[in-house]
């Protein structure tokens, strides 16, 4: 069934052209995310889709009687209004039946009111329906339904407005980055929602493991052209790559073609005949296709990395509370060369003050933190730039010099950085407040990164960037040589980048964990009354034996013991995967060949770290 049809949408502000002449459809049941490069007009699509913009050209057909839900980055409230009041105020016929009822309820003296919400409730099977507006709010900790608007954080405010996008009902929902602001319990619930959920959804996400998990098709808006894949995420960078080989096999061909027509052209033919004339008029086609290029520049991330001393930061017995809530009770960490730090936690439980708190913008309440004398801080705060207003992009990095020093003694133009962080001179001259929201943090990041950190504190860095750019971030800091501190919901992100965690358990408890994220949920997942009932605390002599012997290793070695059990797991998987494709019937004896011996290079590379695993095994527990 056809839910809506874009035909030949356009949209232009001012000189700038976002995209013109798009059209595709949704359909009943479709999970649909919609993929393109920060500035491609993303989030104008969705307003378009939601109905909040209209596009230049082109029209939106919709089914008749079809109810939208919209999800936007920034959703806006009356903030006289209560939670409750925001809920209510909808068309939805079963939520004023609820609404209804719940005042009966306030007011149970009133038999007959009472005796007719129930029976109204009866009469619309609404009681199923309570229950799920009931467990979503309390999913999403919306818990005090008289909380003033007012009063709400904008991490709260999303999370109403995603409740508020549930709750309706809908026949299609458009979300515009739905995991944002959301801890990652909530997320993780909002996947499986919607994995099990017959909701129709259009989204705009970075999230990729929520692509993989709940999605079925991908829509990719690349050099203003739209390919619709019909699978999810890992499907869709497969095909991808295959379309991408597949336009430069037949630029190639394009290019051998333009030059034996150039030949013909620079001889001047006489265009008398029909057929000379149908050539010359092919002739400028067959250019274009030669000399068309993909434009998939790569941020280039280079830093002048100044030195780490022995000496990096020290937590001593460090305590902080907030009236009578503790952030952190007696906490000790000593930070070491090239660690790499994520921090987890539910929202609440202290990550930000943590940041604060090592950067010394916070003092403790108890304790020492000392930072070396050759630590340099680069914070990425949730916060992002600083918008002056009529404020251009080139003026915001020419604040930090004319030039910019790389690494072996080079140095670069403010310009000429400008355009390895994909900002082309057109862009640079564009007001920073006129830049999309994954444009404002890519140029962010750009600011922190080129004061040359060698101590590098990302807190949220995924939010509102594209995945390209995500992709290259992380590529980056794989091979960022300094400490790396990192909170982040971002579940893929944080399993590629981080070798340990932090894990904020609330009440001042912090556990530190040997592995990533997905490592920790599968701990989590075996043993739930040690993670959840019973948090590791920092001080506990558990952990002193701990670290008793992990002292029996050195650093190195126990970095390495760390990554190896998740090094292997992922050439378990790369093996079975490989393993698959002999199902292959027409496969021929070279490919079968190549295959097997790709197959051997995996199970001797195994077999090698499952040694090397039990050697440092041994070490560890003798």
């Amino acid at each position: 069934m056809n839910y809506l049809t874009v035909e030949n949408i356009s949209k232009s502000y001012g000189e700038l052209e976002l995209f013109s002449n798009l059209s595709f459809s949704i359909h009943k049941d479709d999970k649909i995310a919609f993929v393109a490069k920060n500035g491609s007009g993303k989030t104008s699509i969705l307003n378009i889709l939601s109905g909040a913009d209209t596009p230049d050209s082109g029209q939106i057909v919709m089914r008749n009687g079809l109810r939208i839900s919209f999800l936007s980055q920034s959703p806006q409230f009356d903030n006289s209004l209560t939670i409750n009041d925001t809920i209510f105020n909808s068309d939805s016929p079963q939520l004023k039946i609820i609404e209804n009822y719940e005042k009966a309820l306030q007011n149970p003296e009133n038999t007959e009111a009472y005796q007719k919400a129930f029976e109204q409730m009866d009469m619309h099977n609404a009681w199923e329906f309570e229950l799920q507006f009931k467990q979503i709010l309390s999913q999403l900790k919306l818990d005090d339904l008289n909380q003033k608007i007012s009063t709400m954080s904008g991490g709260q405010i999303k999370r109403l407005a995603l409740a508020q996008a549930l709750i309706s009902n809908p026949d299609l929902l458009v979300l515009d980055e739905p995991t944002n602001h959301l801890d990652l319990e909530m997320i993780e619930w909002l996947e499986q929602y919607f994995a099990k959920s017959q909701f129709t959804l259009f989204m705009v996400t970075h999230d990729r493991y929520f692509l993989e998990r709940v999605c079925n098709e991908i829509i990719e808006l690349d050099h203003g052209k739209l390919y619709t894949y019909k699978g999810n995420y890992s499907y869709y960078l497969e095909n991808k790559e295959a379309r991408i080989t597949q336009e430069q096999v037949e630029t190639g061909k394009a290019k051998q073609l333009f030059k034996k027509e150039l030949e013909w052209m620079r001889r001047q033919p006489k265009a008398r005949t029909t057929k000379s004339k149908s050539r010359i008029d092919d002739f400028s086609d067959i250019k274009k296709r030669a000399h068309q290029r993909r434009k998939d520049h790569k941020i280039q991330l280079e830093i002048n990395m100044e030195r780490l001393g022995s000496k990096i930061v020290e937590f001593h017995n460090v305590s902080k509370a907030f009236d009578d809530k503790a952030i952190l009770d007696g906490f000790e960490y000593v930070f070491k060369r090239g660690e790499r730090i994520g921090i987890i936690g539910k929202n609440g439980t202290g990550k930000s003050t943590f940041l604060n708190m090592l950067t010394h913008s916070l003092s403790p309440d108890t304790g020492k933190i000392i930072i070396g004398d050759t630590v340099k801080f680069g914070y990425y705060t949730q916060g992002g730039i600083d918008i002056k207003p009529q404020q251009k992009v080139i003026d915001v990095i020419k604040e930090f010099g004319e030039f910019i020093p790389l690494t072996k003694g080079r140095q670069i133009s403010a310009k000429q950085l400008l355009e390895r962080f994909l900002f082309d001179g057109k862009k640079q001259h564009d007001y920073v407040e006129k830049l999309s929201g994954g444009e404002q943090k890519r140029l962010y990041l750009c600011t922190v990164l080129i004061q040359n950190p060698n101590f590098l504190i990302l807190d949220e860095p995924t939010n509102d960037l594209d995945i390209v750019t995500l992709n290259i971030l992380e590529d980056f800091l794989l091979d960022f040589p300094g400490c790396l501190l990192v909170v982040s919901h971002d579940r893929y992100f944080m399993d590629k980048i981080v070798d340990h965690l932090f894990v904020f358990k609330g009440n001042g408890k912090i556990q530190d964990f040997p592995g990533n994220y997905s490592d920790y949920r599968e701990y989590d997942a075996l043993y739930p009354s040690e993670t959840k009932t019973a948090p590791v605390d920092n001080s506990s002599s558990d952990q002193k034996e701990d670290q008793n012997k992990s002292q029996k290793l050195s650093y190195n070695e126990q970095k390495e013991y760390k990554n190896l059990e998740s090094k292997i797991r992922a050439l378990e998987l790369d093996k079975k995967a490989l393993e698959e494709q002999f199902n292959d019937a027409s496969l021929s004896q070279e490919k079968i060949n190549e295959l097997s011996q790709q197959l051997q290079g995996i199970i001797d590379d195994i077999e090698a770290k499952e040694l090397r695993w039990f050697e440092l095994s041994e070490k560890f527990e003798s």
